[in-house]
């Protein structure tokens, strides 16, 4: 699929060029490997992409084995095919500063309010001023065209976008419909004036054919009933699931018809025996049966696994999966699953 496209539609579904990609998903899938990963695939190729943190947690800087990113957005990461990956560790604090002087002119008053500790007061109290500060730096990037100093507003409306897209590693599937959903969390804040009118334009952009919310998941039930209800969560806002990102995928490593017998135990203790006696191991009886064992248990989790994988199908997304790799992530690795999205149609 190019960049954007949703895949297989429901009867007259519309295709349409998604330039922010919002990627959720349990705690412990991986999510930030693979929005990584989503901001490669989409670079490949010559684009220009922004990777978005928004929890504050240096996530990506981890991953990329660099020290904490400032506030600011910064190149880290060049495709193969001319493309370049830039990051931005989004700060509630530090965007409301901005968000002053951008709006107001106040810099010097933001900062002593800064440090009489009124920001961290101001964005702790009240979480939807700070969602909605959060989600206003991707998508200002996303409206922000070359030639644009301070505002989206301020280039050429004809003039190219600076970004070819915008990914955002958002907050957990628990937490995603509350986050993205702004104007019901501001509401209670500011019902008029500057406030307001800056998360009207964030939901402006957050519930256009521009935005799509990706799930990623595991071939396990816990992460895969979240992906379920997180998706629910998000059509129930009237905003747009892209695709379901099955994370950490292990290759079966017996035929089907070793697989089927494995699983109900019948796998053959003597035969095992025999095997790691020819390979002149210490007591093959015994490893032979620890070894049936581990067999079994493989075929089972394989069993489940494609259960899983099954109802995830069921969900009408475009599903597609990433191996997992030994010995952790790195740089070469997000290459790797960088080339397995673009594989599996991820392009602009």
């Amino acid at each position: 699929m190019s960049e954007g496209e949703d895949g297989p539609q429901p009867p007259g579904g519309a295709r349409a060029k998604a330039r922010l990609h919002i990627v959720t998903g349990k705690g412990g899938t991986g999510k930030t490997t693979v929005a990584a990963a989503l901001a490669q695939a989409l670079a490949s190729g010559g684009g220009r992409v922004l990777l978005v943190e928004v929890e504050g947690r240096q996530g990506v800087a981890t991953l990329l084995g660099g020290p904490p990113l400032p506030y600011e957005e910064r190149e880290m990461v060049s495709v193969p095919g001319g493309g370049t990956v830039c990051v931005l560790a989004a700060d509630a604090e530090a965007a409301l500063l901005e968000y002053l002087e951008m709006f107001y002119g106040m810099r010097r008053a933001g900062q002593a309010l800064n440090r009489l500790g009124a920001v961290d007061f101001a964005t702790t109290i009240a979480p939807g001023l700070r969602d909605v500060l959060l989600t206003g730096k991707a998508t200002e990037a996303v409206r922000r065209r070359r030639g644009s100093r301070r505002r989206a507003s301020d280039a050429s409306p004809k003039a190219p976008f600076h970004y070819d897209a915008v990914v955002m590693d958002a907050p957990p599937t628990g937490r995603i419909a509350r986050f993205l959903n702004v104007n019901s969390e501001v509401a209670g804040l500011a019902r008029v004036g500057p406030v307001r009118n800056h998360a009207d334009r964030v939901m402006e952009v957050i519930r256009s054919e521009q935005t799509r919310v990706h799930f990623v998941s595991l071939l396990e039930e816990m992460p895969a009933q979240e992906t379920r209800d997180g998706i629910a969560e998000i059509l129930g806002l009237g905003l747009r699931v892209g695709m379901v990102l099955v994370n950490m995928v292990r290759p079966p490593l017996l035929d089907e018809a070793d697989l089927a017998a494995a699983a109900e135990g019948d796998t053959d203790p003597d035969a095992l025996s025999a095997g790691l006696e020819e390979a002149r191991l210490e007591a093959p009886g015994e490893l032979a049966a620890a070894l049936a064992g581990e067999v079994r248990a493989h075929a089972l989790r394989v069993r489940l696994e494609r259960r899983v994988r099954s109802g995830l199908e069921e969900l009408g997304r475009p599903l597609l999966e990433l191996p997992l790799l030994e010995g952790g992530v790195d740089r070469a690795a997000l290459d790797v699953l960088a080339r397995r999205l673009a594989e599996q149609g991820v392009r602009r």
